[in-house]
């Protein structure tokens, strides 16, 4: 995980950006390419030497006492998981076509995955928020710079360092945007001094509730070009017994280098669906890896886009995965203690990934029903045959 500097990380992403074309192209191509970070300890990526028993075979004494070492150690990591205190919250905030997801630990420190769509300017996060009597977040995430993730990146930053306890730390894939949201963004975070962190695969969230643990798995480590969706932050959360997978809008190509890369650390008990529940996500390697009892998708009802896709609703049915969707379920939010989960919908509904399919082509059909429209001086009148 890198610290950086954000007055020259801000100069330095308009460069990366290629001198967008605005009036200040001209000026923005004399700053240097430098984000002039400096690395910071960086947690273990999680690998271990387990298999490792090279020059073991001629001391079976210490062969014995390694392997009781190993099973003591793996009891207690057991019994860890099992006696962790209290409830982590996972809210799905229903924000429309757009993605804003709301974790509380044990000890009330507040993880806030994205924020929604431009258009919202943060208004529906922060009501959701203030609702729920947050006064802080103590780490904000960017999954990447598309308007519909950061949408109220810039209006959180403000709000909740002006009326509320502030922003602990803001995390980033470093991959920037040409868009005027990602510029509000990043201003806020100069204005007001927010820590910046650029993250990728191996790092570790920095979250002082040692019961959680929040795993990177993407964006690679090292270069790794600009897609956008390619480096979308993805996280596994581990509390207990309990693991959840968030992965923004990483698709085919960074789900299969994950699997590749990640295995059996993708293995979550709930899943929110990459791309809100777009074919080019939650591909079927990447589903067996993770291999969810439970999947959240954050879409629109009407979504333009026509999300959920038709193949994942029925992939999710196929595997018998309950499956909750914003657009007819309203706010979703999963609260566990480390080993149960229950789950609490706005909306009552089916959750069975069937009747969503039915749900959304009944949607369609309703669309399909209606009369078609001509544009007249008059306005919009029923086109008659």
């Amino acid at each position: 995980m890198r610290r950086v500097l954000l007055v020259l990380f801000v100069a330095s992403m308009l460069v990366l950006a290629g001198c967008v074309g605005g009036p200040d192209g001209g000026d923005n191509a004399t700053v240097e390419d430098d984000l002039s970070g400096e690395d910071v300890d960086e947690p273990d990526d999680g690998e271990s030497d387990e298999d490792d028993e090279a020059g073991t075979q001629d001391e079976p004494d210490e062969d014995t006492e390694d392997e009781e070492t190993t099973t003591d150690t793996e009891d207690e990591e057991t019994t860890d998981a099992a006696t962790v205190d209290g409830d982590l919250e996972i809210h799905h905030i229903d924000v429309g076509q757009a993605d804003a997801t709301l974790l509380i630990t044990p000890s009330d420190e507040t993880i806030l995955v994205d924020t929604g769509d431009w258009r919202q300017d943060g208004s529906d996060v922060i009501d959701y928020l203030e609702s729920h009597d947050i006064d802080r977040i103590d780490h904000l995430v960017a999954t990447h710079p598309h308007a519909d993730h950061i949408g109220g990146h810039a209006a959180v930053i403000e709000h909740f360092e002006t009326d509320g306890d502030g922003i602990g730390a803001a995390y980033d894939s470093g991959i920037p945007h040409t868009s005027q949201t990602y510029e509000n963004y990043l201003d806020a975070v100069e204005e007001y001094d927010v820590e910046l962190l650029l993250v990728e695969e191996g790092d570790e969230l920095p979250i002082d509730d040692e019961s959680v643990s929040a795993l990177v798995t993407n964006p690679p480590a090292g270069e790794s070009g600009d897609d956008l969706h390619y480096n979308s932050v993805s996280l596994a959360l581990e509390f207990g017994e309990f693991r959840y997978v968030t992965t923004g809008d990483a698709e085919e190509d960074a789900e299969q280098r994950m699997v590749e890369e990640w295995g059996d650390d993708l293995e979550g008990d709930v899943y929110q669906a990459g791309h809100h529940g777009s074919s080019t996500s939650s591909t079927e390697p990447f589903v067996d890896a993770v291999s969810p009892e439970i999947a959240v998708i954050s879409s629109d009802y009407d979504s333009q886009y026509g999300h959920p896709h038709d193949e994942v609703l029925e992939e999710f049915a196929d595997r018998g995965i309950e499956t909750y969707w914003t657009g007819v379920h309203g706010d979703v939010v999963v609260t566990t203690d480390g080993s149960e989960i229950d789950v609490e919908a706005e909306t009552t509904f089916s959750t069975d990934a069937e009747d969503l399919l039915e749900e959304k082509h009944a949607e369609d059909d309703a669309h399909s029903s209606l009369p078609a429209m001509v544009n007249t001086p008059a306005g919009l009148i029923p086109l008659v045959g």
